[in-house]
């Protein structure tokens, strides 16, 4: 925290703190990036031992179809969750600044904000995944199982809150402490998050919609724990209807599909930031956790 107890600007956080440099940013990148790989090779390993070739067969043959397996959704999952211990041993490794200023510049995470920002989005979007149920039908297969169901409400939001701390967190505010620009590193770190999905062009402009949306909370609420919550509740309705057969997984999206999530997403975002700015959740600065 800086003087007077005052909350920084979280995009340009990074460069209130002594240690900072300009490339150390860089540095961190390139030892969570290790890291990472490191990590990817353990987790494979494991599972080549547990399952053998046939289970990677399945998953390059399988696409988005391998989220509707236990295994395949707990896999995937971890090679995106593992950026969490990525990032936090690069960052004590490069020592530029706390693990903790990547989740807010209000002190750390705030499980509290966290919980009380994804109720919103969480209701609205199931409220509108049902609607499209009953005037389009069931779309998918039903795959679930008390099991699935217990590993998707515990890795789906510990996979998006990893995309956050890297895109959001890492790679947005590196932007910002070199431009000092909040507007440009929130549209760059949206390029760059459209670009890792494997969208057709209209999903693409899908993800792109998304990326600003968490770029701007992560900016307006000085953390990543809103754009987390709302990025949780999408992937999770997602994933839930998914697992009864209401929707089906598919990583291309239609014109219509693109035109209706995006209203959708607008609708949230206004409605979230709204109940967030007026109830003051957005200035809560206790039961923070440092790191």
């Amino acid at each position: 925290m800086t003087e007077n107890n005052k909350i920084s600007d979280y995009i340009t956080f990074p460069k209130t703190f002594e240690n900072y440099k300009w490339y150390k940013p860089i540095l961190v990148f390139i030892v969570a990036l290790i890291m990472f790989l490191v990590f990817s090779l353990v987790v494979a390993l494991v599972f080549y031992l547990a399952f053998g070739k046939d289970f990677f067969m399945s998953l390059a043959s399988g696409g988005y179809e391998v989220l509707n397996t236990v295994w395949g959704q707990i896999f995937t999952d971890l090679g995106v969750i593992i950026i969490i211990p990525s990032l936090y041993i690069a960052s004590k490794i490069v020592k530029d600044r706390p693990f903790s200023s990547y989740s807010s510049s209000r002190g750390g995470w705030n499980f509290k904000l966290y919980l009380k920002a994804l109720i919103i989005p969480l209701v609205l979007l199931v409220i509108a995944q049902t609607l499209d149920f009953f005037i389009s039908g069931p779309k998918g297969t039903n795959h679930f199982s008390v099991l699935f169901l217990i590993i998707t409400l515990i890795m789906v939001p510990l996979q998006c809150i990893a995309e956050e701390y890297a895109f959001r967190g890492l790679f947005m505010q590196s932007l910002g402490s070199w431009f000092n620009i909040p507007i440009l590193a929130i549209v760059i770190q949206a390029i760059f998050f459209t670009v890792v999905h494997g969208y057709n062009s209209f999903g693409l402009v899908e993800i792109f919609i998304s990326g600003i949306f968490f770029g701007i909370l992560a900016w307006k609420t000085n953390g990543i724990e809103v754009s987390s919550a709302l990025h949780t509740a999408n992937n999770l309705a997602i994933a839930l209807f998914v697992m009864f057969g209401i929707q089906s997984t598919t990583s291309s999206i239609q014109l219509n599909e693109l035109a209706i999530s995006t209203v959708v997403q607008i609708a949230i975002f206004l409605i979230l930031y709204y109940a967030g700015m007026k109830t003051n959740w957005f200035g809560e600065i206790e039961e923070t956790v440092e790191n």
